[in-house]
């Protein structure tokens, strides 16, 4: 008796074999920035919810359990997923994988720790006057000297020079530390919009080589 199915198994194991392509997670790196770059500059504050209780469209207070209403006549419910025997030989429907991006190493930690201990003690005051800006690579660069003090601009230039050590150094730790070395460019690049959607207003940016003020 031939075993007519054995070639066609072969070809399904063969077919397994396949390479997955691991794109970079913008959605994913632009929502770690933005809690990174908050981290650093502090989170402007919301305005508080109004008070009282919400109420249901009859001007009812909404009680704690919800009443799940009949479906209308006629529609069918919803199918589960079907069956796909590829599964079976690690072939998925898609064989794109889209990665989270982490930023909760100790490393990561502890430069951010000390971007926010120097921002708020020595470089915050100099954006708020226009000294500083952020650059369009993503560090900070002096934008104005004659706004800083004579007696502040030997600090302000060796925090500035610390700080986009550390802004170098975590742009290269959080593409290691996500296991693609090779994502450094683009971590930059999300950063560096980041840097200049979280800037408070009155505070100065590059873009397109130019200054523009927010």
């Amino acid at each position: 008796m031939r075993l007519t199915g054995l070639p066609f198994v072969a070809a399904l194991a063969l077919t397994a074999c396949v390479t997955i392509n691991v794109y970079f997670p913008a959605a994913e790196a632009r929502e770690a920035a933005r809690e990174f770059v908050e981290n650093v500059i502090g989170e402007e504050q919301a305005a508080p919810p109004p008070a009282g209780r919400e109420k249901d469209g009859d001007g009812q207070g909404m009680s704690g359990g919800m009443a799940l209403a009949p479906l209308p006549a006629g529609m069918p419910l919803r199918e589960s997923p079907a069956f796909d025997p590829w599964i079976l030989f690690g072939i998925g429907a898609a064989q794109a994988q889209t990665p989270d991006i982490t930023i909760r190493t100790p490393a990561i930690q502890a430069i951010q720790q000390r971007m926010e201990s120097r921002f708020n003690s020595t470089l915050r005051p100099h954006f708020d006057t226009g000294a500083l800006g952020f650059a369009g690579d993503g560090l900070v660069v002096v934008r104005d000297a004659s706004q800083l003090p004579l007696k502040d601009r030997v600090a302000v230039n060796a925090a500035v020079a610390d700080d986009n050590r550390d802004r170098n150094a975590v742009y290269r730790e959080i593409a290691v530390a996500n296991g693609h070395p090779e994502w450094e460019s683009q971590i930059r690049e999300v950063f560096a919009k980041q840097w200049v959607a979280s800037a408070r207003a009155g505070w100065w940016y590059q873009q397109g080589g130019s200054w523009k003020q927010k």
